[in-house]
């Protein structure tokens, strides 16, 4: 394991350390500065944990879109009683010396980059999954968080989760045996209809549609090419130019606590078959959708139905670990531990999610509880990048095999795909003046 984590980092032009150290410690009564960019929901869901943080304090705020920036500096002002800097472009945030830490809750297609650009500026990071949404992009996020020596905590936020840590405890101490299957799955009804099929149009006011693309190709405004409609999560992570589907979007969610629970290995080899088979929109990503992943030790399955929302053991959708003697199923709600057969001496056990106290205050998540520690104590987060980003390349892959309509398998030293016909699909080029450059 440890010379597959050198070889991985090698790609990166770095290695690993058990714990970052900047020189830079702050002290215990010292509160962080905050930079938040993108602020829709899933920003707007960070934002409110960090205002519940005593050791945080949010100074500044970026969004392209006007609407979603005045709301977010809203919330700051009601909660601080004084505004926050607000502004439409994020380099403005990450040349500001006096900001610590930045959140990155903007389309997919922008992690990368800002990520990278935050550790060069010196901040430490919060981005969200998936890591990327190229193959290519994964490693200059490792070797970014290692030259610059920056805390980057993904936003797997499971990790911190009592039912996954549960999981993990059961597997730590043996109990299912011998382990080389795994199944992890998403089943769900779907509307045939989607999201219809806009036609392009003008952007809404208040959205500088061209900052929104950045390095993606430019193309006219469509309404579910970008997505917000203060309703639903936004639907631009079913377009290729800007993220991966069902596959990058949940399947990190579903795959990654496998890696947590296994010594987050790197996966070799994945086969993948899928398309549109349900939903009649303009969407791109697949709604139908099956990936067999093959690791050093185990294999891993992942389904995706959007049609059809049977459930596998008891869940509509979840991640299993299934070994010799027992197997156990884990979701945000609940952890199941089961016997694997007759002769197994494992009883059943149904393990809840523990429920907050009747009138307790509110607080932050423990996802973001961990990363503000880590800022503090320079400390390996709970979702270092470099687990996302393997998390991530298991999802990216998946979505490579079944474009290119082939098996790939990872070169561990290139970090890209054997098979020449996939390697377009990995890639990425920017549009200019962006360049990801570490």
């Amino acid at each position: 394991m440890e010379t597959d984590r050198r070889k991985f980092l090698g790609s990166a032009g770095a290695a690993l350390t058990a714990a970052i150290f900047t020189g830079d410690i702050k002290g215990a009564n010292d509160r962080i500065n905050l930079g938040f960019i993108g602020l829709g929901m899933q920003g707007t869901s960070n934002l409110n944990n960090a205002l519940l943080a005593p050791q945080a304090q949010v100074v500044a705020l970026c969004d392209c879109y006007r609407p979603a920036l005045d709301k977010a500096a809203a919330a700051v002002r009601a909660k601080y009683g004084s505004d926050a800097r607000s502004v439409k472009d994020f380099r403005e945030i990450l040349a500001d010396k006096s900001i610590d830490a930045v959140c990155i809750s903007t389309p997919d297609h922008w992690h990368a980059y800002m990520t990278v650009e935050a550790c060069k500026a010196g901040k430490d990071v919060y981005v969200e999954k998936p890591a990327c949404t190229r193959l290519d992009e994964g490693p200059k996020m490792v070797a970014a968080a290692r030259k610059y020596q920056r805390v980057v905590q993904g936003g797997n936020m499971q990790r911190t989760m009592p039912t996954f840590l549960k999981a993990k405890e059961y597997i730590d101490k043996g109990v299912l045996g011998e382990i080389t299957w795994c199944k992890t799955w998403a089943a769900g009804l779907s509307n045939k209809a989607g999201k219809g099929n806009p036609p392009d149009a003008e952007p809404p006011a208040g959205l500088d549609w061209d900052m929104w693309l950045g390095p993606a190709p430019k193309v006219p405004f469509n309404q579910n090419r970008w997505g917000v409609d203060g309703r639903n999560f936004p639907s631009f992570r079913y377009f290729w130019d800007y993220a991966g589907g069902d596959m990058t979007d949940w399947g990190v969610h579903y795959i990654d606590p496998i890696h947590q629970f296994l010594g987050e290995p790197l996966v070799q080899s994945v086969t993948a078959l899928g398309g549109r088979f349900w939903v009649q929109d303009n969407l791109q990503t697949a709604d139908t959708m099956s990936a067999s992943f093959q690791y050093p030790k185990f294999m891993m399955n992942y389904e995706l139905r959007q049609s059809c929302p049977v459930p596998l053991l008891g869940q509509g959708g979840a991640s299993a670990v299934l070994g010799t003697e027992a197997y156990v199923v884990v979701t945000r709600s609940g952890c199941w531990l089961a016997p694997s057969g007759r002769a197994s001496k494992v009883e059943a056990v149904a393990y809840q999610a523990p429920g907050r106290p009747p009138g307790a205050p509110p607080e932050p998540s423990d996802h973001w509880k961990n990363f503000l520690e880590c800022v503090k104590t320079r400390a390996t987060p709970a979702a270092e990048i470099e687990w996302l980003v393997r998390a991530s390349a298991s999802c990216l892959l998946a979505n490579v095999s079944m474009r290119a309509k082939t098996r790939v398998d990872l070169d561990e030293k290139t970090f890209t795909v054997r098979q020449p016909e996939a390697i377009p699909f990995t890639r990425l080029d920017y549009r200019a003046p962006w360049k990801l450059e570490v």
